[in-house]
């Protein structure tokens, strides 16, 4: 029913059903939104002003525009709308409390499943940067956001302590994703409290990874039970290990690289059950940084030094840091420097999060279509140069429908 100053148009389309955002619709689809919302059982009872897809593009665009209030972001969906093709009054923009309303009824698993259902691997066989000799270069690493300080956030999620002993301001959510090396884009993550360590975290994602994949990972993840997760599906590693390992030559390489067994911490004396791995150690002659006092050690799952040459490895593996300038993207330019998260509540915290995931992954994929018609590297394109279009593409095409 309209409400009064309005009329009705002859057509029972709803002005929800015209929302459009421009980006994220072509990578969300509504039939895919509408599909999701009803497989995790949300879709709405009746007719609403904020109706369950609708609620999924405005956190999306919550992220998008993560500066702006809640009323202001639903400004931003409806601008440039035809209203007078519609109506003969003015649409009411809904009020925070009615919006943070439908963000709790909707929840976060639909913006999870979205993130299930669209994010994957974007890089093709043509994509300068994304390859090694075969293998798709992928990195893990974690991250953490900050969340409001309220007593559901700080049970579920903890806090840092801070160099003095003491509890950080804000309570934390910790994030952990798998990237391609070649588009920064996220293909899996998985997020947890703040308290649980990123290296058990990860063990949800290692099923993704498969053969072809060469994955990347920090000295923090190293360890036999995170190593045997992720080559369990066939997986090639190349991560780094602490200069404390114990790692007995077993066999030398004409490469200088060598064969070397790794064990759990509790079996380092009887070493009963091995993992046999090649050990590449190398040194950095930059007079920028620090003299190292050990050597870089990488260890890797591929023991054909003519597969893969140490030389090459060592150079390869600062292709790592690409996660880092991935989740750099997605923290510091689009949710914006050192900002809070919105959600007072874990439920609304997982939804922020994944709709944040969501958003970064439809920038990534813009950026490697820009990139692949001009046959460019990903790379060479500016993340903050792409979010900027993205967001003034939301109010320009408004008035189409989905």
């Amino acid at each position: 029913m309209p409400r009064p100053g309005q009329v009705k148009p002859e057509s029972d389309e709803r002005l929800s059903d015209r929302i459009a955002i421009g980006l994220l619709t072509r990578t969300f689809p509504p039939e895919l939104v509408d599909r999701v919302v009803a497989e995790s059982g949300k879709t709405g009872q009746r007719q609403r002003l904020l109706p369950p897809r609708v609620v999924v593009y405005f956190v999306l665009a919550m992220c998008l525009f993560s500066g702006q209030g809640y009323e202001e972001v639903a400004r931003l969906l409806t601008e440039g709308l035809a209203w007078a093709r519609r109506w003969s009054g003015s649409w009411q923009v809904p009020t925070t409390a009615a919006i943070s309303r439908a963000r709790v009824r909707l929840g976060p698993q639909p913006l999870k499943a979205l993130f299930e259902q669209v994010a994957g691997r974007v890089a093709t066989e043509a994509t300068p940067g994304a390859w090694y000799r075969g293998w798709r270069l992928m990195a893990v690493d974690g991250t953490t956001f900050d969340v409001p300080d309220s007593d559901e956030n700080g049970a579920r999620f903890g806090r840092a302590k801070t160099h003095r002993g003491e509890r950080s301001a804000f309570p934390q959510v910790r994030v952990v994703a798998l990237a391609e090396c070649g588009t920064h884009a996220i293909t899996h993550a998985t997020l947890g409290p703040f308290t649980t360590a990123e290296s058990v975290l990860a063990h949800e994602l290692f099923p993704a990874l498969g053969p072809g994949d060469l994955l990347m990972a920090d000295r923090g993840f190293a360890g036999l039970a995170q190593w045997r997760a992720a080559s369990a599906g066939g997986a090639d590693l190349l991560w780094r290990i602490k200069s404390t390992a114990v790692l007995p030559v077993r066999r030398e390489l004409p490469d200088g690289s060598y064969l070397s067994d790794i064990v759990a911490a509790k079996d380092h004396r009887k070493r009963t059950d091995p993992s046999v791995v090649r050990v590449i150690e190398y040194t950095l002659d930059d007079p920028g940084r620090p003299v190292q006092s050990a050597p870089y050690r990488l260890i890797t799952t591929i023991l054909d030094h003519k597969a893969a040459p140490a030389t090459e490895l060592a150079a390869l593996y600062n292709q790592r840091w690409e996660i880092e300038t991935a989740l750099d993207e997605l923290k510091t330019h689009q949710r914006g420097p050192a900002e809070v998260l919105r959600s007072r509540s874990p439920d609304g915290v997982e939804q922020e999060v994944w709709a944040h995931l969501l958003v970064h992954h439809a920038i990534r994929q813009l950026m490697h279509i820009a990139a692949e018609g001009v046959d460019m590297d990903p790379d060479r394109l500016s993340f903050t140069r792409t979010l900027r279009p993205a967001r003034r593409q939301v109010t320009a095409q408004a008035a189409f429908s989905p």
